[in-house]
């Protein structure tokens, strides 16, 4: 693969990144306005919108920072992309089985929907980000 067609595929994978990060800010910003606006109180939702727009903003820094640094790749250097994206994978599939056992926790501890939602949350990122990032893989493995 030539460094510009990677360079460019690294691109797009931080914008499909970005793009995900601001509609998990505004999709847990606006469930929580949806929430306080209706006076309704439901901890599931209030949780898993705490996480939805929490992992936007760390989803957001992290792509912003790494949008502006984008260059050319060596060979050294793309292998150490391709390292750092399968780690990455790995750690989405973690934060997935986490996510299950804050769900179980929360379900097994007496139906406490906070830590449901909560869980719920760290799924929905988890499952998101490995889907990102196994299409960066893809396209960079051909």
């Amino acid at each position: 693969m030539w460094a510009d067609t990677l360079e460019t595929l690294e691109r797009l994978h931080l914008v499909r990144l970005l793009v995900w990060a601001a509609a998990s800010m505004l999709a847990g910003t606006a469930l929580l306005a949806w929430l306080r606006a209706g006076g309704r109180h439901s901890p599931l939702l209030r949780n898993f919108a705490i996480q939805s727009a929490a992992w936007g903003v760390v989803d957001a820094v992290i792509a912003g920072i790494a949008l502006r640094g984008i260059a050319p790749r060596d060979i050294a250097s793309a292998t150490r992309l391709d390292r750092i994206l399968w780690l990455n994978i790995g750690l989405d599939a973690g934060y997935v089985f986490v996510g299950i056992t804050v769900v179980v926790a929360g379900w097994r501890l007496g139906r406490r929907p906070g830590l449901m939602g909560a869980g719920l949350g760290v799924v929905v990122q988890g499952g998101a980000l490995a889907l990102l990032d196994l299409m960066l893989a893809a396209q960079i493995s051909r």
